[in-house]
């Protein structure tokens, strides 16, 4: 995946707002491939004018200990990231907190949390097991790494119950057509703490290309629905991705972030109406929305999406929410 330096440097905005705390729930990091975003890009992008203090690292498969067992090579990942973290210097934005990933299927999941806590030198918070899962996988740039029928399975869901019990979070990334299956799951497990990634990933090509009126009127539905889970929280952001159809990466230049509001902000209020304020968290996916859009046009749209709300909507939006969920 390119950062695309050049590409995103057409588009310049003055900071607004830039003192306002920002805690950035959901960013990755990698070395592969002849990619490269590790801690110097990372704070290259948290530094760039926005006051971003604190970062969540969110698992993507780097990192892994290929020697371990292959239940225990996630670990690797963890322990690599854990290590990078400790030495962050002053003024950069501290990254606070790892969800890493686990089979949560495997009968014996607990040993491979404990060895994620043990790894994570304080900063373990929680699991992503990726429900993501579609019939035209072709046809997509992110490859989905979901089972077919995950959150149905009972061993599934079982590890979910563990990760309850050890007051551990769950991330979830899948398509907005498997938003049925989410609901159930969240509803067999209403003692854990489920967070939703990147609004339930709209899909905006192959079969859903042209029909986002459509998906639209359904998605609010299923995310009505579901914002009736109390212990389902939402990270709004991440939607900005080459599967989402928006085609921004293929332009001539980024969006605007007026651009970005005009295109995006119905989903954003949508959302913030049904599982309020104190249940939603501004995420950024970088560097996968990287491809799109730069860092601080990207916080620039959603400071003016978050406009209309008062100071303390704002304020848990913007760093509060994840706070308290992630317990950072």
């Amino acid at each position: 995946m390119e950062l695309r330096e050049n590409w995103l440097g057409q588009v310049r905005e003055e900071i607004i707002d830039p003192d306002r705390e920002i805690v950035d729930p959901h960013h990755h990091l990698w070395n592969r491939g002849g990619s490269v975003y590790e801690m110097e890009q990372l704070w290259g992008d948290t530094g760039s004018g926005h006051n971003v203090v604190q970062t969540m690292f969110m698992e993507c498969h780097a990192y892994y200990d290929m020697e371990a067992d292959a239940r225990f090579r996630p670990v690797g990942e963890t322990a690599t990231v854990a290590a990078m973290a400790q030495d962050t210097p002053t003024g950069r934005a501290q990254l606070a907190g790892i969800i890493s990933h686990a089979d949560l299927r495997d009968p014996n999941v607990g040993d491979v949390l404990d060895a994620h806590e043990e790894a994570g030198q304080g900063l373990f918070r929680g699991i992503r097991q990726s429900g993501a899962h579609d019939s035209d996988a072709d046809v997509l740039t992110i490859k989905p790494r979901g089972p077919k029928g995950l959150y149905a399975d009972p061993d599934f869901r079982k590890g979910m119950e563990i990760l309850g019990d050890r007051g551990l979070t769950y991330d979830t990334w899948h398509y907005h057509p498997q938003a049925k299956d989410f609901l159930d799951l969240a509803r067999a497990v209403p003692d854990t703490t489920i967070i939703l990634d990147h609004f339930g990933t709209p899909l905006g090509v192959g079969r859903f290309a042209g029909k986002r009126n459509e998906i639209f009127a359904k998605w609010k539905d299923d995310m009505a629905a579901l914002a009736e889970c109390p212990n389902v929280h939402a990270k709004i952001g991440g939607f900005a991705m080459p599967d989402n159809g928006w085609g921004w990466h293929q332009a001539e230049r980024p969006p605007t972030s007026d651009e970005f509001v005009e295109a995006q902000a119905d989903w954003y209020h949508h959302m913030i109406a049904c599982f309020g304020p104190d249940r939603c968290m501004f995420e950024s996916n970088f560097p996968v929305d990287r491809t799109a859009i730069n860092y601080p046009v990207l916080w620039n749209g959603l400071k003016k999406i978050a406009a209309r709300y008062d100071k303390a909507a704002r304020d848990a939006m913007f760093a509060g929410t994840a706070r308290r969920v992630y317990r950072l």
